[in-house]
């Protein structure tokens, strides 16, 4: 069984056994642009409600992008992804609510990438589903207002991926999205793996760590 899976199976086998007896019990997947967060989030609630259906939700951190309504008068387009062009105050309060399990159900956003918009109230997540996986860049991230996030989660994971792995996968992103190769070029060198090195030398350690590529 590849490394991957089988540590997937056993983060699935650790969040099941703490969301026992109907604790809500939230993780979080960390790791720079490209390195497959997004991607093990859904493999792992996909393993999850495998065991057992409505098991497990993911909640994305991208749907918490400002808007370019704000991010162009900011200045702040050409770094669309850093952490501060995120509302996480939004995410924070967000959490706190999936918490506190007072309401039927929670509705999330959803950022769309054809797009660039993040779409309102795109997901919505029940009061009975125990186990919320959350997954994005910045969860982390040591510095405020972001470490404020660190006490809501249960379980931290960090997706480690080489860099020259990352520039690929990046690369065959924008390309897929039609963009031009100077496009490309100011995306990876002036936002996305700086973004990157940001994520990891700015994060805090994770209880897991999963090496992917």
């Amino acid at each position: 069984m590849p490394e991957e899976t089988t540590e997937i199976a056993a983060l699935a086998d650790l969040l099941e056994a703490r969301a026992g007896d109907g604790n809500r019990v939230v993780a979080a997947i960390a790791g720079a642009p490209g390195s497959g967060k997004s991607t093990l989030a859904e493999k792992l609630a996909g393993k999850l409600n495998a065991r057992r259906p409505g098991l497990a939700a993911v909640l994305p951190m991208d749907g918490y992008h400002y808007d370019d309504l704000y991010l162009v008068p900011a200045g702040l387009r050409p770094r669309k992804g850093a952490p501060m062009t995120f509302d996480v105050g939004g995410l924070f309060h967000t959490l706190q609510r999936l918490r506190a399990r007072e309401e039927a159900e929670v509705a999330v956003p959803v950022f769309d990438r054809k797009i660039e918009i993040a779409r309102a109230g795109a997901r919505l997540i029940p009061r009975d589903v125990p186990v919320i996986v959350v997954e994005g860049n910045w969860l982390l991230l040591r510095q405020a207002p972001w470490d404020r996030l660190r006490p809501v989660f249960d379980v931290t994971v960090m997706v480690e991926v080489p860099e020259h792995v990352l520039r690929a996968r990046l690369r065959g992103r924008w390309e897929r999205l039609g963009l031009s190769e100077a496009e490309i070029l100011e995306k990876l060198e002036e936002n996305d793996l700086p973004n990157g090195r940001w994520v990891r030398d700015g994060s805090v350690p994770a209880d897991h760590v999963i090496r992917n590529g």
